[in-house]
């Protein structure tokens, strides 16, 4: 068989990313990886946000060999033990606390699903209303409630049976700047006659990562958190991909001064491993003793990276004003492009180490990725579409990477554009690119 072949006959069709980037990896490291034959690629993936601390980071790696060679408890359920206080106590001191922010932690496992399904449920259960209400573009997870918020219709399938009671409603700016969503919003909850059923709660990303880097307003959301006091229904906030510092700080709402009701957490939360959290305030947490519980809540492994990752990064400001100015060489290189090429691209958008590129021409913006991956840069689309090329590397990614890395991609755009212009077919051989340059 070939380095593929076995995954091609026993694998699941389902199966996405491999199609995207057709090579077998080896090892990897920081903000670079390897593939089985010694190529190396500079990654600005990081999991899809789930290794904002880059690849084996060596401060997380040395905390978890150490716990494990120290027979440290892997598998606890939801029982007490030193790893999960450590990171209790952590996140207090070094998130919470600073922030003046006062919840309680639900651990729900493994995955940002997960998180999206108890905080549903427990909106729900508090409010006694089963209505909840998300925006347009949307991506919340692929279970069946957190499909039920998800507004990407690719992901639907009337057969799944994904639950009712859910409303999408305008995003921010996504009918223009002549038509304001919050007003809508507001008007339809405050209107009898409008058909919207009071919901428990509205759910919402900041930054919607899948969707399409799609940045909302400080004034927008402040507004929808106005909007939810005013009427009694909580605001959840779904910082699973654009949380834990993607922003430059750690939550992503803290630009806009509000405090949601939930946030959900996941991805990098976790330092590399799988684990997911649910912080509400306290006067949400009606749980009865094991109403809502996980065979895997409690991965201790998790805990062990998590507080690493927080005490090596988050006890000061000195991480987070990096990623800021690593933000600022990510704007320039992509407005860069923009400018190099007004006539592919609509505009640019993003905020900290999440931005992105709108194509007008969704078939080029998936060659690009494709011409990148063979040049050596690992990178993705995003959009309802496809049509927005977005940068997601680690936040501990050096600057010398981060230049390189657009450097290849710049590279990507010329030669994908040249082969379009020639009609050359998209997964034409690299000598035939060449030839036409």
């Amino acid at each position: 068989m070939n380095s593929l072949e076995i995954f091609n006959k026993y694998e699941s069709e389902v199966r996405g990313y491999i199609r995207s980037f057709p090579k077998v990896f080896n090892r990897a490291k920081g903000a670079e990886i390897w593939d089985e034959d010694g190529k190396r690629y500079i990654d600005f993936f990081a999991g899809a946000g789930a290794l904002n601390y880059g690849h084996n980071n060596p401060e997380i790696n040395r905390a978890v060999i150490e716990y494990l060679q120290n027979d440290g408890i892997g598998h606890a359920l939801d029982m007490g033990t030193v790893a999960k206080r450590n990171f209790i106590k952590s996140f207090v001191e070094c998130i919470l606390e600073p922030r003046k922010l006062d919840y309680k932690l639900q651990f729900v496992g493994p995955t940002g699903t997960n998180a999206i399904e108890t905080a549903l449920k427990i909106a729900r259960k508090v409010k006694k209303r089963t209505s909840v209400i998300s925006f347009t573009n949307g991506f919340h997870g692929m279970s069946m409630g957190a499909l039920s918020i998800t507004g990407n219709r690719y992901y639907h399938d009337e057969n799944y049976g994904v639950p009712a009671y859910t409303t999408q409603v305008p995003f921010f700016n996504y009918m223009g700047d002549e038509v304001n969503t919050v007003a809508y919003l507001r008007r339809i909850l405050e209107d009898q006659s409008s058909g919207l059923e009071l919901p428990a709660a509205v759910v919402l990303e900041t930054i919607q990562a899948e969707g399409g880097i799609n940045v909302a307003s400080e004034s927008w959301l402040r507004d929808i958190q106005k909007i939810c006091h005013d009427f009694d229904v909580l605001l959840i906030v779904d910082d699973i991909q654009v949380g834990n510092g993607r922003t430059g700080n750690f939550f992503s709402f803290e630009r806009a001064g509000i405090q949601p009701d939930i946030v959900t957490l996941s991805k990098s939360i976790g330092g590399g491993h799988p684990m997911s959290l649910v912080l509400m305030k306290p006067e949400l947490d009606k749980w009865s003793p094991g109403e809502h519980s996980g065979t895997f809540r409690g991965n201790n492994l998790a805990f062990v990276a998590a507080h690493t990752a927080l005490e090596t990064y988050w006890r000061d400001e000195t991480f987070a004003k990096d990623v800021q100015q690593k933000g600022k060489l990510v704007e320039s290189r992509m407005q860069k492009i923009k400018d190099l090429y007004p006539e592919l691209i609509v505009e640019l958008r993003g905020l900290g180490m999440i931005r992105g590129l709108e194509f007008k021409d969704t078939e080029l913006a998936s060659n690009i990725c494709s011409r990148a991956f063979e040049l050596g840069l690992v990178i993705e689309t995003a959009g309802a579409q496809g049509q927005v090329i977005k940068f997601l590397g680690s936040l501990v990614i050096t600057e010398v990477l981060i230049n390189e890395g657009f450097d290849l991609l710049e590279q990507a755009i010329f030669d994908a554009k040249s082969a379009h212009e020639a009609e050359l077919p998209a997964n034409a051989p690299l000598e035939e690119v060449a030839e036409v340059l």
